[in-house]
């Protein structure tokens, strides 16, 4: 299978787990279609310590990731991306980046021989704590990144409702 191939697979499998997440909080108040609370306060500040507690070792205190965040290392893996405006995380839905953290990105994309150096999230941090943690990330970008980001959830959850009904 080519590379192209293993990616588009991956990111079918990934808006299918997305999907899977978006169920677990059917009813939460949250702008239309979204997972993450980047304007609740409290939320937010629970998210600014587990992140501080769980993320930002890898992914810095300023969000920015390690160096050379593109290439993989030394030790044949993926360095940690910068989770600020100039990452990718803001080009991937809410449900996704609940999966990734959650599952960890082989499980989440299905990649069977991926070896990633991020911990899986599964048994050590509560989904609410997740949710904190990624709506912590979002609440650091800038309005106009925010904005774009908010779109894109909504493009998302409008495909995945066509794709349900």
């Amino acid at each position: 299978m080519t590379a192209a191939r293993s990616a588009i697979a991956a990111m079918v499998v990934l808006a299918l787990l997305a999907a899977l997440a978006f169920r677990l909080f059917p009813g939460s108040p949250r702008a239309e279609g979204a997972l993450l609370l980047p304007k609740d306060r409290q939320v937010v500040a629970l998210g600014a310590e587990i992140y501080a507690d769980n993320c930002a070792s890898c992914h810095g205190d300023d969000l920015k990731g390690q160096p050379n965040w593109q290439d993989p290392g030394a030790d044949g893996l993926m360095p940690a991306p910068p989770h600020d405006e100039t990452g990718h995380t803001w080009h991937h839905p809410d449900e996704i980046l609940f999966a990734i953290t959650k599952y960890g990105v082989a499980k989440a994309a299905n990649l069977k021989d991926y070896t990633s150096a991020m911990p899986v999230y599964e048994d050590i941090l509560t989904d609410e704590e997740i949710i904190a943690a990624l709506s912590w990330i979002k609440a650091q970008w800038p309005a106009e990144i925010r904005e774009r980001h908010d779109v894109m959830n909504a493009q998302y959850r409008a495909l995945e409702k066509e794709a349900y009904n």
